[in-house]
């Protein structure tokens, strides 16, 4: 059977219902006039998937500049998905507007080139004036008129939907090329030849001499075998020769489902760390008799040449239905995307082939809001400070709508496609000795009508005797300040390890505000202490609020409350000879009544979080409870230490 993927939908399908599916969470990133691209897959027709805004224009919002945005859309979109339509913001008339989007949607589709069927484009207008979105359908004959939507459909739990019909497969493929380049040509010359080779390299992919081998998920493992693929003939009459070996029968007729994981009721994190893997293997004596000897090629140099070593480490992720023929799914969504990322990746290199190389690195992301993994291309010859890559990085959280505050596109976000295979039980991580975010499911606090104003993100549970350490009595602010520091590089603002006991000590001494004999003694330290370290190790401002009797905290709730909904961090509490982390409120501002989720560092059991929780180590303490018993002294005063969000990329 031969397969084409289309756009929207497949020749002859037309508009019945007339509905447009809606999964992505947010469509419209702001109020600013401009072009968004709707994202969505030729697997599901009238379904938008996310949105994207288009940032490279030629100085009107409206008008895009092509060449720049294919180029960024051919990196970032996996193969799988692809730009359906378009959508602007703006006042006038919504149906002049939506055929504005759709022309630009049109144009862009032609720039990708993604040898897709055009079948049709989503135009749509989102109207400043009245806030509202609507969409009209534009079909690929010039003769076509408009037609709207009659309803518009919003998922209910749109990852779900998503994932219950598709599946990733995901190649990895590493290119290290000899390059023979004659030093006395011009420029132009040079860059000639590489490209030549490039193209010749591209070429191989379709050629009988690449052998794909496809293998299952992880969870499916035991009960598929890989299969191997090759192409039948040297003459490609497109991409969709490829076919079983002999010994694998009936294997052109299996889908990704074959290969894919069997419970479709996975989580989509879990779904997305088990993708199907393709391997490409170089078939180098195909055509070699068995009984032929070995043989060297002699290529006289005839003018000065210099030996380059091009290195290409290539990752393609690609989205496909769990119903398309895996044949299909390797020769239209894998190959291509490894020819695009090359051919990406010649793009940079060439401006600097006689000189260093970058170091080109794909990685793959899975940003919150967005429901599907983005490919993002990173050259990290100087790290990730650089502030060409910071700059790479702030446009394209532009581009997906992400805060410019926190960074979500590091190397370090990135998705661990082995992470179901080292964690366990309980959120614990094996290797680790510590529970994750242990907050998570514990019961209510008991205010009626209160506002609760957490923690955002994941932080490790530090205490007492952990690691075999006996800091018992008088290490809990340090215990406090090594689940802040948590936070931080589970946020991937630091990739310093969290620091010991000792460490903090060293550290207090190194920028004086100890003596030497501090070392390696057992004297407590508070949030001032706290304030310095997270300082010098992590650059983090503080803000510290003074409390002068612990009945007087729940007060200071609003401006907790405050603390949580813009800064997001935990907060330690010192007062007396103890310090807890606070990781939220619950506060009724009408009533004044609140409570306090407290992660109490003085726990010494093991990490066994039904015992932690029931014990009361993490939970909702009221300043006072119901039997007058107050939580927080009051003839102590207290610091509350609340670190300030860094405002990075």
């Amino acid at each position: 059977m031969q397969w084409r993927l289309l756009i929207i939908a497949r020749k002859g399908m037309g508009m019945e219902g007339k509905s447009v599916r809606i999964l992505c969470p947010r469509i419209i990133f702001s109020r600013e006039p401009g072009l968004q691209w709707l994202i969505g897959s030729p697997f599901m027709p009238f379904t938008v998937v996310s949105s994207f805004r288009c940032i490279h224009t030629h100085g009107d919002p409206f008008s895009s500049d092509y060449a720049a945005e294919a180029d960024d859309m051919r990196t970032l979109l996996l193969r799988g998905f692809d730009i359906i339509g378009a959508l602007v913001i703006g006042d006038g008339d919504p149906l002049e507007n939506a055929s504005k989007a759709a022309n630009a949607a049109c144009n862009m589709t032609k720039w990708l080139n993604r040898d897709h069927e055009n079948a049709g484009v989503i135009g749509a207008a989102y109207d400043l004036n009245n806030g509202k979105v609507q969409y009209f359908f534009f079909g690929s004959g010039s003769d076509t008129k408009p037609e709207a939507f009659d309803s518009v459909l919003c998922e209910e739990n749109p990852e779900k939907y998503l994932w219950e019909r598709g599946c990733l497969l995901r190649c990895e493929l590493s290119i290290r090329l000899p390059v023979y380049l004659p030093t006395n040509r011009p420029s132009a010359d040079v860059e000639g030849l590489f490209t030549s080779l490039i193209d010749e390299t591209t070429a191989r992919f379709n050629t009988p001499q690449m052998t794909y081998v496809v293998e299952g998920a992880k969870q499916t493992l035991e009960e598929c075998q890989p299969i191997v693929l090759c192409t039948e003939s040297d003459i490609m009459s497109g991409y969709s020769n490829l076919k079983p070996i002999k010994g694998f029968d009936g294997a052109d007729n299996l889908f990704c489902s074959y290969f894919s994981s069997s419970n479709q009721l996975l989580s989509t994190a879990r779904e997305i760390t088990d993708p199907i893997k393709v391997t490409v293997f170089l078939n180098c004596s195909r055509n070699t008799p068995p009984s032929c000897a070995p043989t060297a090629d002699y290529f006289p140099v005839m003018e000065p040449t210099r030996l380059v070593h091009a290195s290409f480490n290539l990752d393609a992720l690609c989205y496909s239905s769990k119903d398309f023929p895996v044949t299909s799914a390797v020769s239209l969504l894998v190959v291509p995307a490894l020819i695009d990322q090359l051919t990406t990746m010649k793009t940079a290199i060439l401006p600097c082939l006689m000189a260093r190389q970058p170091q080109l690195c794909p990685n793959h992301f899975l940003p919150p809001g967005i429901l599907h993994p983005v490919t993002a291309l990173y050259e990290l010859s100087y790290g990730e400070t650089e502030m060409k890559l910071v700059e790479i990085r702030r446009l394209l959280h532009s581009r997906l709508g992400l805060p410019l505050d926190r960074p979500l596109l590091r190397v370090a976000n990135s998705l661990n496609f082995f992470l179901e295979s080292r964690t366990g039980k309980n959120g614990l991580t094996k290797g680790s000795a510590r529970l994750k975010d242990v907050h998570t499911g514990i019961p209510s606090s008991g205010v009626v009508g209160g506002q609760m104003s957490l923690v955002d993100g994941s932080y490790e549970y530090y205490h007492y005797l952990q690691d075999g350490f006996d800091d018992n009595g008088w290490g809990c602010a340090y215990r406090s300040l090594q689940t802040i520091f948590s936070w931080f590089r589970l946020q991937h603002y630091t990739s310093i390890e969290v620091p010991s006991h000792r460490k903090i000590q060293e550290t207090l001494v190194e920028i004086g505000d100890k003596e030497i004999s501090f070392v390696g003694s057992r004297e407590w330290i508070g949030a001032i202490e706290l304030s310095f370290v997270l300082d010098s190790l992590l650059g983090v401002s503080c803000k510290i609020i003074n409390v002068r009797s612990g009945s007087e905290l729940p007060e200071k709730c609003r401006e907790l409350a405050l603390h949580f909904h813009t800064q997001g961090t935990p907060v330690m509490i010192g007062g007396g000879v103890l310090a807890y982390t606070l990781l939220g409120v619950d506060y009724n501002e009408h009533t004044g009544d609140c409570a306090f989720l407290i992660l109490d560092p003085h726990y010494t059991g093991g990490e066994d979080l039904k015992s932690i929780v029931n014990g009361g180590w993490c939970g909702w303490k009221k300043a006072t409870d119901s039997r007058g018993k107050s939580f927080f002294l009051r003839d102590k005063f207290y610091n509350l230490l609340c670190l300030q969000r860094p405002n990075m990329v």
